[in-house]
């Protein structure tokens, strides 16, 4: 089914022709490989290099006719071509523009944006973030949870929701669980499947949930970041306006490492550190409830005071965290008086307070 549909994509992108030239698109060997899975069709359009500028309005006519293909859900097509920075400017202190510069932020009805991230895999950033998205959806606000990890996406599992998103138009519905509106490549593929996507198809896809999901007005959204400080972050914190970063690390020194170097990549574009979270932080033995710190213990800590930002706090490695998170059921919903429920919810309402607070006011002058 997906092949075909990939074949009825390229023969409407047959009819799309390059002005400069006449030719069209697929005679002219600019179509790369058309990925088209459950609906949703994606590919890369090579362009020379110099002409990447002008050939936007081939890309949008492409996307338009390849969405018009019976079966397409929605399509991304991207441009394979990359604009050359003069080696003379020397390297640039940021990647992110000054706002009103570059292209427009996506998501403009969320007040605030909050990425979650880490340096590595395997710290309980998923985790983390999940269980942060609830517990403020649980303070009464309107509350969007977004897996931007195309490769391993944990949304579906950790939130127990596993059914497909209705669509309205070229419009996403996002799914609504525990509060939340959230949204995931998971919600869209097989479980099993691999996405074998080179990354301008996972740049396409990020895009696409970022800007064609029905969001709606929210207070926060929390976007569940893939481990790393690549493509996906950069793309991430130059086309959304976030209004800062939590970095998850254990309290392992090789850990400790990845996360100074996810700070490092936020402050080079801008994007201000909220804290720190210290997971894992602790081991309690479910039967006896002893405390053993056999990752060792306080190094987030001390790397938060020595890097001059907040310590968020610290969560245990606790055997009902990882037993609700694969049942679908995150902690501060399954096991609300819990201590580590509690930790989260504190975590959160810290994390509200820091990008909600208004301006200080400036002196007042009273005329009498």
């Amino acid at each position: 089914m997906s092949e075909k549909l990939a074949e009825a994509v390229r023969a409407a992108l047959s009819r799309v022709t390059d002005p400069a030239t006449g030719v069209d698109v697929v005679a002219a060997g600019m179509v790369g490989a058309i990925s088209a899975r459950d609906g949703m069709v994606q590919f890369g359009l090579g362009v020379p290099r110099e002409r990447a500028r002008a050939m936007e309005p081939v890309r949008a006519a492409c996307e338009k006719a390849a969405a018009a293909v019976p079966g397409v859900i929605s399509a991304t097509v991207v441009l394979t071509a990359h604009r050359e920075v003069a080696a003379e400017q020397g390297p640039a202190r940021s990647t992110r523009p000054p706002p009103g510069q570059g292209q427009q932020a996506m998501m403009p009805e969320v007040r605030r944006i909050v990425a979650v991230a880490s340096g590595k895999g395997g710290v309980g950033k998923s985790t983390t973030a999940v269980n942060l998205a609830v517990a403020l959806a649980q303070q009464g606000l309107k509350v969007g949870l977004l897996d931007a990890d195309i490769y391993g996406p944990s949304l579906p599992q950790m939130l127990g929701a596993h059914e497909k998103p209705l669509t309205t138009g070229q419009r996403v519905i996002p799914i609504e669980k525990w509060g939340l509106k959230a949204m995931s490549i998971g919600f869209l593929v097989d479980p099993e499947t691999a996405m074998i996507w080179r990354g301008p198809m996972v740049m396409g896809a990020l895009e696409q949930m970022m800007g064609q999901v029905e969001w709606g007005a929210l207070d926060i959204m929390v976007i569940d970041m893939p481990p790393g400080t690549g493509d996906a972050q950069l793309t991430i914190s130059q086309r959304v306006a976030l209004a800062g970063a939590v970095i998850v690390s254990t309290p392992q020194d090789v850990a400790l490492i990845d996360a100074r170097r996810g700070v490092k990549m936020f402050e080079k574009v801008n994007v201000p550190v909220l804290g720190l979270i210290e997971n894992m932080s602790y081991f309690c033995c479910p039967e006896c409830g002893h405390r053993s710190e056999i990752f060792g213990h306080g190094g987030a800590r001390a790397e938060a005071e020595r890097m001059g930002t907040e310590f968020l706090g610290e969560l245990p490695l606790k055997l009902a965290i990882r037993e609700m998170a694969d049942a679908g059921t995150p902690v501060v919903t399954a096991a609300p008086d819990s201590h580590e429920a509690e930790a989260y919810r504190r975590i959160a309402a810290r994390i509200w307070e820091k990008v909600e607070a208004p301006a200080k006011a400036g002196p007042r002058i009273v005329m009498e």
